[in-house]
Formats: C-alpha cells, sequence, structure tokens
C-alpha cells in the first residue's frame, strides 16, 4: 500500500535519541556503496543515502515503536508499507528529510519497507526494510460501552470505553486515540479508575454532527509486557439539541429542541423527607429507554413487610441516572403532577407526556434537575456534566484538552474553541447545523451499565 508522504509531522517523538543513533551509528540499509571515510558522488554532488529504523531482518520489534526514515544529501519522494494487517499511516517533515509512522504497530506482523529518495545528483535512490514485531506476552482488550455504532445520540453524549484489565501506561493509550468530527469541538479523555476511560467534549456537541472515534490500540503499549490487542472503529451521529429543565419548585419541566421551547409539561418529582426519596439535583444525560421498566423497592433494603415497600410495572421509561432515576408513566400521580412532589424519586409524567418524551428523547439528551437538595454524582450514571472543565482536566494522562479533527483525519480548517477553563457547558461548542427533522424517530435505546433493578417511582 501507498503511505502518504505529503502532511508534517506534528507530534512529540519518544524514540528521537534513536535518530541520534541512525545518524551515528546505523547501518544504512540501502545499495548505494558508500566507502568508509567518503562520500558518493556523482560529479561534483552527493548521492543520497538513506536510514530505516528498524533495519532489515529485525524480529521481535517492539510494536509501540514506529517506523522512522531518514535521508542525507536528497530528499525523501516515497515511501511504501506493506502488510498483512492495518494500513500503516505516517507523515513527512516539510522539509522532505524525514518520515515516521503515526500509530503503533500489529504485534506478531511482518512489515515490509520500501523507501524512494532523490539525491543531490538528481538520482533516484531505493532501499528496502523487512521486520517483524513480537508478539504479545500479555494483551489488553477495549471495548466501547456507549455510543452504539451507527447510533444517533443527543449533545451530551460521551464515548465511553473499558478495558478487560488494568492500564498502567495511560498517557500511551490517550496517544492512540483519535476523535474526528464535522465540526471541530474540544474535549478530553478522563479516567474514572484503571480500566474505564471517557471522552467528554467541552461544550455540548454541535447539533447534527458526524463523529469517528478511532483507537490504534493494536500494539500499544498498555502496561508492562501487555500490548493492545485490537483496534476500535466506531462512527455515531449527533442529532438535533434536546435539553430539558426540570424544576421541582414549580414542578414543570421545559423541553427545548435546538434552543427552541417545543414543550412545557407537568411533574412530580420525588417527596423527599429521606435521601433515597430525592430526586438527584443537576446535569443528567439520557442513558437508556425502555417500554416496561419493573421498580422493586427490595433493591434498596425495602422488602415485603416494609412500610414504603412496592413492585410496579412501570411503562415509557428513560432512564437518567444509576440510581434509579426515570422520567416515566405515572397515570397514580396525574393529581399531584404540576403542583406536589410525591414520587419515590423518579420524575413522574402523565401517561401522554411520557409517550411523547420517551419518543423524542435519545441516548445523550441533557436533563436538567433544579431545586433539589441532592447533588447527583459525577459517577452516578453518566453524570459526567456535573464536573468542571478544570476538574475534568485533572484525570487525563495527557494533561491537556484535544480538539477533534476532521472525519478524513486532517486539522479542521475552521477555528476550534478556545482552550480555556470557563464557559457554559450548555452551549453548543460551535454554530448547530439547521435540521428541519424531527425529533420524534430516535435510535433504540439501551441502558448501558445499569446498576441493580430500578427501584424507585
Amino acid at each position: 500500500m501507498r503511505v502518504s508522504v505529503t502532511t508534517p509531522v506534528n507530534r512529540r517523538s519518544r524514540h528521537a535519541r534513536v535518530f541520534a543513533g541512525m545518524v551515528l551509528g546505523l547501518a544504512l540499509v540501502s545499495n548505494l556503496s558508500a566507502c568508509s571515510g567518503s562520500k558518493a558522488l556523482v560529479g561534483d554532488k552527493p548521492t543520497a543515502k538513506l536510514a530505516v529504523m528498524p533495519v532489515n531482518g529485525t524480529t521481535d520489534v517492539p510494536p509501540d515503536g514506529p517506523i522512522m526514515v531518514k535521508v542525507t544529501d536528497g530528499k525523501i519522494q516515497n515511501v511504501t508499507v506493506t502488510t498483512k494487517a492495518t494500513k500503516v499511516e505516517g507523515a513527512l517533515t516539510p522539509d522532505g528529510l524525514q518520515w515516521q509512522s503515526r500509530w503503533a504497530l500489529e504485534p506478531a506482523t511482518s512489515y515490509h519497507v520500501m523507501v524512494t529518495a532523490l539525491g543531490l545528483d538528481g538520482k533516484t535512490r531505493t532501499v528496502i526494510s523487512d521486520f517483524t514485531t513480537l508478539k504479545a506476552k500479555k494483551v489488553i482488550q477495549a471495548a466501547v460501552v456507549a455510543p452504539d455504532p451507527g447510533e444517533k445520540v443527543g449533545v451530551g453524549m460521551p464515548v465511553i470505553l473499558h478495558f478487560d484489565k488494568p492500564v498502567a501506561n495511560r498517557e500511551q493509550i490517550e496517544k492512540n486515540l483519535e476523535v474526528r468530527s464535522t465540526v471541530p469541538v474540544l474535549g478530553a479523555w478522563h479516567w474514572l479508575d484503571s480500566q474505564s476511560l471517557v471522552f467528554r467534549t467541552k461544550k455540548y456537541w454541535p447539533a447534527n454532527t458526524k463523529v469517528h472515534v478511532i483507537g490504534h490500540l493494536a500494539g500499544a503499549r498498555a502496561a508492562k509486557d501487555s500490548y493492545g490487542s485490537k483496534n476500535i472503529d466506531l462512527n455515531f451521529r449527533i442529532g438535533d439539541s434536546h435539553v430539558t429543565v426540570a424544576s421541582s419548585t414549580n414542578h414543570h419541566q421545559v423541553i427545548k429542541k435546538n434552543g427552541k421551547v417545543i414543550r412545557e409539561m407537568p411533574l412530580s418529582m420525588g417527596k423527599g423527607g429521606e435521601r433515597k426519596y430525592t430526586t438527584t439535583n443537576g446535569l443528567h444525560l439520557t442513558m437508556g429507554r425502555e417500554y416496561l421498566t419493573v421498580m422493586d423497592s427490595s433493591t434498596t433494603g425495602c422488602g415485603q413487610g416494609c412500610p414504603d415497600y412496592y413492585r410496579e410495572d412501570v411503562y415509557w421509561t428513560v432512564r437518567i441516572s444509576d440510581s434509579g432515576e426515570y422520567e416515566h408513566s405515572a397515570p397514580w400521580s396525574v393529581g399531584s403532577q404540576g403542583s406536589e412532589n410525591v414520587s419515590h424519586g423518579c420524575i413522574n409524567l402523565s401517561p401522554a407526556n411520557a409517550i411523547w418524551f420517551y419518543n423524542f428523547s435519545y441516548r445523550g439528551d441533557i436533563v436538567q434537575v433544579t431545586g433539589t437538595n441532592r447533588e447527583l454524582e459525577p459517577a452516578n450514571g453518566w453524570g459526567f456534566w456535573q464536573e468542571s472543565w478544570k476538574d475534568w482536566l485533572r484525570y487525563t494522562a495527557l494533561k491537556r484538552p484535544v480538539t477533534t479533527t476532521a472525519l478524513n483525519g486532517t486539522s479542521v480548517l475552521t477555528a476550534a474553541p478556545p482552550d480555556d477553563a470557563s464557559g457554559d457547558p450548555s452551549a453548543p461548542a460551535a454554530t448547530p447545523g439547521a435540521s428541519g427533522t424531527p425529533g420524534g424517530t430516535a435510535s433504540p435505546l439501551v441502558t448501558v451499565t445499569p446498576s441493580a433493578s430500578p427501584a424507585r417511582s
């Protein structure tokens, strides 16, 4: 395959010392006759001399090291990397003197590198390097928890990854993750623990944005003697902007689509008295929806015989936390909706309003609850928007945010959002695209990483 060599390198290399060694002592893998202490000349101009790392014939090459090419007395014209594994991407420096692969290589894989350079003598020279990467003693595999491939999601949607073993080299993993989008957006990866990694934008995704997440993880060193086993390739789409603000004090919620109010509905929230009966306050994300959810108080320690015991079949449910909170149909509390909080912590709606909200919702929509004295914990479901941007950045191994690139992998030409720790997350990261598509048709929503059986109604 042919590898593009027109894009400048723009990353720090942990292998800079390798090039120093190449300049001083690396055997030139070429078909040139280069006598010790002299230059190969044609007339008064020298021929090109090429060095490739790994050198020809090398075995057990660490897959997290790059392919590196350097030329003196000439310019690199072409680099071709042939392999049965994933396409190898790389970039040429603006001066044409160095080329380097961009991502980790695949373990236990043979590579064939062919490099052509044009010398100052006007003649081309070609060198070849065949090498094999080592077989990983241990492998770590990553899985996408959310969103689903091809899913249309809300403007608050995170990207959630889970690793089957603890990751020690977190910076290396983040360096091999790529987020592309049709609009440049500032975001950051954030480690919840040694196995859970989340990407969140600084401000909400612009509506109707296409997103492509690529994890170049096969060959990335995740821990000592442990390498990633498979790559990740995820495409999804942001739908219309859906933002709901639900008030526990005026007992109504206002729903906006792309910034415009489209519906207001009465509700009833948690009755309080006990913490478990208080609806959590703050920025929630819709996590999934179900036509029927069985809500059982025994999951919170109130079993049969308990004065507040209940077990109910509840319909048209949209989940907003992992502590059993939903927006759902509650025909038994219609008389209190709009005037009084009587639920066990959920947001009660009339059957007609619950059906409408169910059909309207994507996963990753914003539901902001106001007026209660129990704050939503960031680790409760997808409460990631409860953390300030400054706090979110504390748990990225790179210690900095990243701006998404274009879908073709190049830098987006339009201006990216400023890199600062201030700003309202409810504002979109860029001007939303116009859409005349109704929001009633949403992708099927599946509850992800659920807690015990729902216990609140």
